[in-house]
């Protein structure tokens, strides 16, 4: 998974406004009691966010399963100037030195764990590398959207050097939508090469995310829609979690 599409992931993601999305998060943290600290990053791809968020003063980690991924987020904060340690790891058995003040899950990572056990297994090994008090945050892509915008469609984008087919089928049964992506890539003398991605997402929703949630012994549960400080709705294409680790009791 990943590995050729590493290499031209963050021109298929050009029209994300990480800088947005990385003050929503600052928001977010901030709202839980978190104002700067040890933050770990999972699934974090490339580093977009990561790097931005590091820029804004936490001392970031990121945690992706794609080694071409992370190559490419090495980089990325080498040319920004921030130190930031990254690790090939299955976000579900994370393994950190010491316990983080924050721990984020973003851009759909949740949404890849496709068995609501996997989901229950991430909540728990987050919880288990937390600070007491420490917060968790999590973006999810809403099953309005899975259904209703991705699944049972074909999407499609051209740019100068890099143009994708994107054709998905959703399935009722188990709440997921398979990603067939095409992607042709252009190179310097003209000629297109083309390779295949294939995903597959699952639809979580709000009931059961707060149930994994408070199982896991997380509290105060927020729910946020899209990148907006307000209560989701069921046509929001995107929600954000925050959560909180209880404090021990003296």
């Amino acid at each position: 998974m990943y590995t050729a599409f590493a290499s031209v992931y963050d021109r298929l993601m050009n029209n994300v406004d990480y800088d947005k999305w990385a003050q929503h998060y600052a928001y977010l943290l901030s709202a839980g009691g978190v104002q700067r600290g040890r933050v770990c990053e999972c699934a974090c791809g490339t580093g977009a966010l990561t790097v931005r968020l590091a820029k804004l003063g936490y001392q970031m980690t990121g945690v992706d399963l794609s080694q071409e991924m992370l190559s490419v987020a090495v980089e990325k904060a080498r040319s920004a100037g921030v130190t930031v340690p990254f690790v090939k790891q299955d976000m579900c058995y994370l393994q950190l030195h010491r316990r983080q003040d924050a721990i984020l899950c973003t851009c759909d990572g949740v949404n890849y764990l496709t068995k609501p056990e996997r989901v229950r297994t991430f909540l728990s090994a987050a919880y288990q590398a937390l600070k007491p008090g420490g917060v968790l945050v999590m973006d999810i892509s809403t099953p309005y959207k899975l259904q209703h915008i991705l699944g049972n469609n074909t999407l499609g984008c051209q740019d100068e050097d890099v143009s994708y087919v994107w054709q998905n089928s959703y399935h009722p049964r188990t709440h997921t939508v398979d990603l067939n992506l095409s992607i042709f890539v252009r190179d310097e003398n003209g000629t297109y090469t083309r390779f295949e991605e294939k995903q597959t997402q699952r639809a979580h929703t709000m009931e059961e995310m707060q149930k994994y949630l408070e199982d896991t012994g997380f509290t105060k549960i927020r729910f946020y829609g899209g990148e907006r400080r307000r209560a989701p709705k069921e046509t929001d294409q995107r929600w954000h979690i925050r959560a909180v680790k209880p404090k021990e009791k003296k």
